[in-house]
């Protein structure tokens, strides 16, 4: 068997290895041992996104859970944030979501949450892990009254509504703002639109009809057409793109252009430097934050620090060094002074708190940043050697830095969520670049698939 966890959970095509309902309930019976550590009955929480699989996944983790003498709080779709929040208010063990966010939607996966709403530590997954393999708790089995029950959570979406609206001031609402909702037809399709409207924007929503199938189909932050064209139509403020399970917003401004995460985080980032409430003057971003955000922070007297792609790693490095912000290109951005985890809803509100105390247009705002022309190209690979081990990959890489000479940078890793290589050239001619990226992904294949 090979590593279960990857960057950002358990996923895979549902109902193939490793994502089958065996999978899923060995995965709840080790979990629910893993958590259990202290005295007295223990309640997980399982949320999921609307994926049809997710029915499938959601009854075998809770047999899992429930044959370790574990009770389980079934709270429905919800996003992953709002499962991360209500694992804390509801003092649960830990919470458990369903989801493969911004994949298609024959995918699916599952991830966890400690009892402080954070994402697992390596360690406790390889726990996860170990007890599966190795069949160590075969031998548990709770009988009688020790069995779990599972409850369904009937509040859940009211509790997460206001704990979201808490990010703002008690006396902001949105009254004469024109806001168009994409909500990839994922976990969000419901409380979202509720939140804006409940601060009195005027709204306009697409992807709010999931019908188990289309949840990411051409919508959503990684498919933001639909939502341009509904902003121009509607001559909208701001359009707002979630993806699957909501913990990420994409925007697009009142022209219909998109602004990604990196021109969102570098607008946070300066606002809250001016309000004197960004901490310690850093932001946290990722080895894929453009060229072009260093020099912005720079610029402003803010430091900028890069971790691996992935939310959890920017989570570890704030709540390590206390820093409030952080973020990618992809529009995750955690904002600790409001949640322990990326949210697309929260990311949203401060967005349109930034706009209405700025009283500027989003193309206005989003213009704190000049972008370096980058180019990204991804790899389908069979597997995944480590590149250390690729020579001709590492001297082709080289030469290519060289040819920039200081004027861009080349970045080439592995998706932790697709079987993918990306490669990632940024530089000042995007002629020049693309021939740079193209060259490398050519250079790669022949390395990974002979």
């Amino acid at each position: 068997m090979g590593r279960l966890f990857g960057t950002d959970g358990v996923r895979g095509v549902a109902n193939l290895d490793p994502m089958t309902s065996e999978m899923a309930m060995k995965v709840g019976r080790s979990a629910a041992h893993v958590f259990r550590q202290r005295e007295g009955r223990h309640q997980i929480i399982i949320g999921k996104d609307t994926r049809i699989s997710g029915y499938m996944l959601e009854s075998a983790l809770t047999a899992g859970l429930c044959s370790m003498g574990v009770d389980v709080l079934l709270v429905g779709p919800l996003p992953t944030p709002a499962i991360a929040f209500l694992t804390r208010s509801l003092r649960a063990d830990a919470g458990v979501m369903i989801s493969a966010s911004h994949n298609p939607y024959q995918d699916n996966g599952i991830k966890f949450f400690s009892k402080d709403g954070m994402k697992l530590p390596d360690e406790v997954e390889e726990r996860i892990e170990q007890l599966i393999i190795s069949n160590e708790i075969e031998h548990i089995r709770p009988t009688a009254e020790a069995i779990g029950k599972a409850f369904r959570i009937d509040d859940a979406e009211g509790r997460y509504i206001e704990f979201v609206k808490k990010s703002l001031p008690r006396d902001m609402d949105f009254q004469n703002m024109r806001v168009v909702l994409d909500c990839a037809n994922g976990a969000g399709y419901h409380v979202f639109p509720k939140v804006i409207r409940e601060l009195g924007a005027k709204v306009w929503v697409t992807g709010h009809e999931p019908d188990g199938i289309n949840i990411n189909d051409g919508c959503g932050a990684v498919h933001p057409e639909r939502l341009q064209q509904m902003v121009r139509d509607r001559k909208a403020d701001i359009g707002i793109a979630l993806d699957g399970d909501a913990d990420r917003a994409i925007f697009v401004c009142e022209q219909g252009q998109v602004v990604n995460g990196d021109h969102a985080l570098a607008a946070f980032a300066l606002d809250l430097k001016r309000l004197g409430r960004l901490k310690n003057d850093t932001v946290v971003g990722t080895v894929m934050s453009n060229f072009g955000f260093d020099v912005c922070m720079r610029e402003a007297g803010i430091s900028l620090v890069r971790t691996a792609v992935g939310d959890r790693y920017i989570l570890e490095r704030m709540v390590a060094d206390h820093y409030n912000l952080g973020g990618e290109q992809s529009g995750h951005m955690i904002f600790m002074d409001y949640h322990t985890s990326g949210d697309g809803l929260i990311t949203g509100l401060q967005m349109l708190k930034l706009m209405k105390r700025a009283q500027k247009p989003l193309s206005e705002i989003a213009q704190c940043m000049q972008a370096t022309p980058q180019v990204l190209l991804g790899v389908i690979v069979p597997n995944k050697p480590n590149l250390d081990s690729l020579p001709v990959l590492q001297q082709a890489i080289q030469d290519k830095e060289k040819q920039l000479n200081g004027t861009g940078r080349i970045l080439v890793r592995y998706s932790g969520t697709e079987p993918l290589l990306r490669v990632m050239v940024e530089g000042q001619d995007e002629r020049v670049i693309q021939e740079i990226a193209e060259d490398l992904v050519n250079v790669a294949k022949s390395c990974i698939h002979s």
